[in-house]
């Protein structure tokens, strides 16, 4: 059977690639424009803020010897991809909300894994916060795998 006669795939590819491109494009945006660590207030609650994390979500595993991080990230985020994929061609092909949230999630993790291989580490660079509580930098990859997550957190209740 030929990818493109997969009607869940014909929908999710082009999601994945969406979220690759703008990814990418804003990682590279951020770090033409701006020096590591530099933030530019947008709103009271909001700011472009250039980092780079070396650790998965929350910088976890980022004291880890780099080699170690490097191959345990990129084991894992190919397995997960595999699991999305896996995932993906079960789904009905009705259910699309849930191909359109496995296509962005499949797109965040291939764009953090493009970081990964490229630089040995992730751009980060939206930085929401209140007062003096920050929440930990992220990117459009990574707000695509949550938002993906919820989505698919929701179909799974509500398929219950």
């Amino acid at each position: 059977m030929s990818i493109l006669a997969d009607p869940r795939l014909r929908l999710a590819a082009p999601v994945a690639a969406a979220v690759l491109l703008v990814d990418q494009t804003t990682k590279a945006i951020v770090a033409g424009a701006m020096t590591l660590h530099q933030s530019i207030d947008l709103t009271p609650v909001a700011a472009l803020t250039y980092e780079r994390n070396t650790g998965a979500a929350f910088s976890m595993l980022a004291a880890a010897p780099p080699a170690l991080r490097f191959w345990l990230f990129v084991v894992v985020t190919l397995f997960a991809i595999g699991v999305l994929v896996s995932y993906l061609r079960r789904a009905a092909p009705d259910e699309r909300w849930l191909v359109t949230a496995l296509g962005a999630i499949l797109g965040g993790a291939l764009g953090n894994l493009v970081c990964r291989v490229r630089y040995g580490e992730v751009i980060d660079f939206v930085d929401l916060h209140w007062g003096g509580l920050h929440w930990p930098v992220f990117n459009v990859a990574d707000s695509a795998i949550t938002v993906g997550v919820a989505i698919v957190l929701v179909h799974s209740l509500r398929a219950r």
